[in-house]
């Protein structure tokens, strides 16, 4: 008799299962996705981009079934695709959050109105780079051409409507000390994509000196687990942050678990 060892079958059914059913629900709830999406999203899409990126990332399926389709109903409500360069749905434990990504927010300022351009750039060891202060402030970088070397910083750059530019930078040193008091520091998104976080933290900070457009707040308040010490008490259920449409509420915390 071989000693090999097999995938069980049994196992393997049960994960279908379990897929199945989440597609199934997922799209069941395509209606109440329509009435989240903006016109130009198309909810076809949507829900098929929902689907892959279960696909993709197995492991959601393990997540609380609430929180999992109340990140997709956030995603919706954002009009943002979790597709993992606009958004992205992430794993924290049992629970799923909807995480927007930088190219994310920026399709967000776009929409806004309140900003005419804002460009968020990463600083390697590289690189030429000069950041001044003072009464003609500027930031002058030129990415090197071949191997850039470690991140050092980086850096958000907003031209207002009116044409007045405002600027921020932070070094490694102060982005690093961010995600040394995240609960979620050593996970996720600062454990995969460093870049990814560092363009979000120079981000959050420049938001607090700008006019923010409700749609825009939102998007950066969806980073908020990212960036939140670990809690004091027991952490309470993410989805009750976030005041939704009555009809989408009743679908995440009535929907199929």
């Amino acid at each position: 008799m071989s000693d090999d060892v097999v995938d069980s079958p049994p196992a393997k059914s049960k994960a279908v299962t379990v897929m199945s059913e989440v597609r199934m629900n997922i799209e069941k709830m395509a209606p109440e996705f329509r009435r989240a999406l903006p016109a130009h999203v198309s909810t076809d899409k949507f829900v098929r981009v929902v689907l892959t990126a279960l696909n993709n990332t197995p492991d959601l399926l393990q997540c609380n079934r609430t929180s999992l389709f109340g990140a997709a109903t956030r995603a919706a409500q954002a009009g943002l695709l979790p597709d993992g360069r606009e958004g992205a749905i992430v794993k924290f434990g049992d629970t799923a959050q909807w995480m927007p990504m930088v190219a994310g927010i920026m399709k967000t300022v776009r929409n806004s109105g309140e900003i005419a351009t804002w460009s968020v750039q990463v600083v390697k060891e590289k690189d030429e780079f000069d950041y001044q202060l003072g009464d003609d402030e500027k930031i002058i970088h030129r990415p090197a051409r071949t191997e850039r070397g470690q991140t050092i910083g980086a850096y958000s750059i907003v031209t207002m409507k009116s044409g007045e530019k405002s600027r921020e930078f932070m070094d490694r040193a102060e982005i690093e000390a961010i995600r040394g008091r995240s609960r979620s520091g050593k996970i996720g998104p600062w454990a995969s994509d460093w870049d990814e976080m560092a363009k979000k933290t120079v981000i959050r900070r420049h938001s607090k000196r700008l006019p923010m457009s409700t749609d825009l707040e939102a998007a950066l308040r969806d980073t908020d687990p990212l960036f939140m010490p670990p809690p004091e008490q027991p952490e309470r259920d993410m989805g009750t942050i976030h005041v939704r449409p009555k009809s989408l509420q009743a679908v995440v915390d009535d929907g199929p678990i």
